[in-house]
Formats: C-alpha cells, sequence, structure tokens
C-alpha cells in the first residue's frame, strides 16, 4: 500500500501513516491517482449530504469547501498557471512559459479560479434541487474525482513532458494495464449514470488542447484538467438527470 499513501499524501491534505520512501517510489504511485479521487468523492459528497440537511445552498458551499481544503487546492493552482499562460502567450512561447513558471496569479488565473468555483456551486445546488426520483445522485457525485483521476495517468502514457520536472518522472511508470483496470471501473460506476460516458470525450479532448496550444503534459495541465473535467462532469450529471 506504500503506492497509495504516497499518492494520497500528494492530492490530499488528508493525515496519513508515516512511511519511509524513495524518489523511485514516487513515480509508480502515480497509479493510485484514481482511488485517492474515490475518497475525494466520498468526502466531498458526505459535506454536500450533511450541508444540504440544512438548505441545498449550505449543502453545495460545503461540498465546495471541503472540494478545496481536501485537495489543498493543489489543481486550482494548475488551472490558474495554465489560464495565465494562455492569457500571456500572444503567440509567444517564451511568454507562455514564463507565465507557467511565475509562482504569482495573474488576472487570468484569478479569473479561471472564481469561474471554475462558481460553476461547481451552482450545479452542485441544481444537482441538490432535481426533481421527483432524479435527486440527488450521490453515487455519481462520488464517482466524478475518481474518474476525473483517471485522466492524468492518460495523458501521462501519451503526451510528451512540457519540461523536465514532476509530470516527467511519471512517464514510465504508467501501464496500459493500469488505464485499462481504472477506465473499466469507470465504466462500471458509469452503469447507473450514463451521462458520466462523456469522459470518454473529456479526457483525450483535454490531452489534445494541451498538447496542441501548451506543447506537452505538466504538473499544471494535469491540475488543469482534473478540475475542468470534474466541472464538465457536474454539468453532465444535471442535465443528464433532467433529460432523464
Amino acid at each position: 500500500m506504500k503506492g497509495f499513501i504516497i499518492a494520497t499524501q500528494f492530492l490530499t491534505r488528508l493525515p496519513t501513516p508515516r512511511i519511509a520512501f524513495t524518489p523511485a517510489d514516487f513515480p509508480p504511485a502515480m497509479r493510485w491517482f484514481p482511488a485517492v479521487g474515490l475518497i475525494v468523492g466520498l468526502i466531498v459528497t458526505w459535506g454536500i449530504w450533511a450541508g444540504g440537511l440544512v438548505d441545498p445552498w449550505v449543502g453545495a458551499l460545503t461540498g465546495l469547501l471541503l472540494w478545496v481544503a481536501v485537495t489543498g487546492g493543489l489543481h486550482l493552482d494548475g488551472l490558474a498557471d495554465i489560464a495565465d499562460a494562455r492569457g500571456a502567450a500572444h503567440g509567444h512561447r517564451e511568454r507562455m512559459m514564463a507565465a507557467l513558471t511565475d509562482p504569482h496569479i495573474g488576472s487570468f488565473g484569478a479569473i479561471a479560479i472564481v469561474l471554475l468555483l462558481l460553476g461547481k456551486l451552482v450545479l452542485v445546488h441544481a444537482l441538490l434541487t432535481l426533481p421527483g426520483p432524479a435527486r440527488p445522485p450521490w453515487l455519481g457525485l462520488v464517482a466524478i474525482p475518481f474518474i476525473a483521476r483517471i485522466g492524468p495517468l492518460i495523458w501521462t502514457y501519451g503526451l510528451p513532458p512540457l519540461h523536465e520536472g514532476l509530470a516527467s518522472r511519471f512517464r514510465g511508470a504508467v501501464r496500459p494495464f493500469d488505464m485499462l483496470a481504472w477506465t473499466g471501473a469507470a465504466l462500471a460506476a458509469s452503469f447507473l449514470f450514463p451521462a458520466l460516458l462523456v469522459a470518454l470525450i473529456l479526457i483525450p479532448l483535454w490531452g489534445w488542447w494541451i498538447k496542441r496550444h501548451i506543447g506537452g503534459i505538466s504538473g499544471d495541465g494535469h491540475g488543469a484538467g482534473i478540475e475542468w473535467i470534474e466541472a464538465a462532469l457536474l454539468m453532465a450529471l444535471v442535465v443528464g438527470a433532467r433529460l432523464s
């Protein structure tokens, strides 16, 4: 379970057992990212349910606060960096790379974070206020962070690293078996909520966009991809429930 513990330490702020590990132990831990996403999903869904006992907006806010707190805003930072890089590029790759490495958040990054958080807040509220037997799709909510964290395995395997850094260390650790196993689990999880199958389009689409506009995958690309796929899957759940 060393890989699972390392992945939990990296992706969340949850307390974990103290273990000794070497730099060589870190890349294989990526295989456990979807499992960590399942834990995130359980915690966030519990917060949404508990807050929803008071009011739907309270449930949406509680879930969102837990979403940010559990992950420590790790993926939001990547979202901001990618937004700043694209906003500052103006066709110049040097400016884009400089923005990616700048530790400060610019106006484009701030706008991206605000819109993403507002989007999640409104979409979770929409799920809590679904009419009739469709309300609320708890298992679908649990599955969203899990499915979104399958993306990094696929992007790492299929895309070149943007630069030598954290993401480049993962490249040789992801195996086809890992992607197939987690994708199979995601397909099973989508049995009750077919709208989540849109992830089969969203994950490759983000890989295409990041390759075309950024040039390769990095830690920021992983974080931004996780965030926007989570929001898109929330939207898919809302639309799917309304249509059904």
